[in-house]
């Protein structure tokens, strides 16, 4: 097993997707950037956005190749034009009073988003959170509810499947996606036992990779839980995707943790590690 380290310097890297131009694009919460890096490590900011505290940023694209941005102070989210000019394409205000977290974007052009039931960073006590639908026609509803810190989310390739992480619940949880984009037979995709899911990929066999920040890995497994391969690092992992010229390569963007304390914590220990994974990616992101 070979670590790559791609990428350093970043604040607090999440949302890693790989990007329709061949470049790994990632969202730095704590620079309030979108950042694009290419194989061989040359990186450049896409997106600056201006928040007035510290607040995430998760991104995916439409079918069209363009980048959605989830603004979650606002609780907008936005859409970046061919000119790099940002407008709004929905409006979640009326979904939720906290912002929103992670993103995904199906085959038809339907967009998940999620977002917890508290203020983690302001000591609230836990509420479960919400996941929301965006149709392409830019209108926004609540499609599940219940859900224990919800985080990374994949959809299957044949559209039929969302996989969404819990990480305070430890598990993968599954749920149906009908024609109209509603969500329905929630189940438990994968018990992970102590494992704490943050964001998630799936691979051409069916298995999804999960990043983990207080065990400090990224871990795949199959439906049912079984532990595929276990990745252990010497940073908290955050979020992981493959992508590459094969889409063979995992990505994993890492950082420094000690604890919510550090959660926004300025200095630059954030980096993007790389591994060959045994099977390419599939589905969405």
């Amino acid at each position: 097993m070979h670590l790559h380290t791609l990428m350093t310097g970043l604040v607090f890297g999440e949302s890693p997707r790989w990007g329709p131009d061949g470049r790994l694009w990632l969202a730095d919460w704590g620079a309030q950037q979108v950042v694009a890096v290419d194989l061989e490590g040359k990186s450049d900011v896409m997106v600056r956005l201006h928040f007035p505290s510290f607040q995430p940023i998760c991104i995916d694209w439409l079918p069209d190749g363009r980048l959605l941005i989830v603004s979650a102070s606002d609780r907008l989210l936005l859409r970046r034009e061919t000119d790099g000019s940002l407008v709004t394409y929905a409006d979640l205000t009326g979904l939720s009073h906290l912002g929103f977290n992670e993103i995904v974007v199906d085959g038809r052009g339907n967009a998940y988003v999620n977002g917890g039931g508290f203020n983690l960073m302001a000591g609230e006590k836990f509420a479960p959170g919400i996941v929301a639908l965006v149709t392409p026609d830019g209108s926004a509803r609540q499609v599940a509810d219940g859900i224990a810190f919800p985080n990374g989310m994949a959809v299957t390739p044949d559209n039929a499947t969302l996989i969404v992480a819990e990480s305070y619940g430890k598990r993968l949880t599954a749920f149906d996606i009908a024609a109209d984009g509603s969500l329905s037979n929630r189940r438990v995709w994968a018990d992970l036992g102590d494992g704490v899911p943050d964001g998630i990929c799936l691979d051409a066999e069916g298995a999804v990779w999960y990043a983990d920040v207080p065990n400090k890995r990224c871990v795949r497994v199959r439906a049912g839980g079984d532990v595929l391969q276990t990745i252990d690092l010497d940073l908290g992992c955050f979020a992981c995707t493959l992508g590459g010229v094969d889409g063979k390569t995992l990505f994993m963007v890492v950082r420094e943790w000690r604890g919510l304390e550090s959660t926004a914590d300025a200095a630059r220990t954030g980096e993007v590690r790389t591994l060959r994974a045994p099977a390419a990616g599939a589905g969405w992101p």
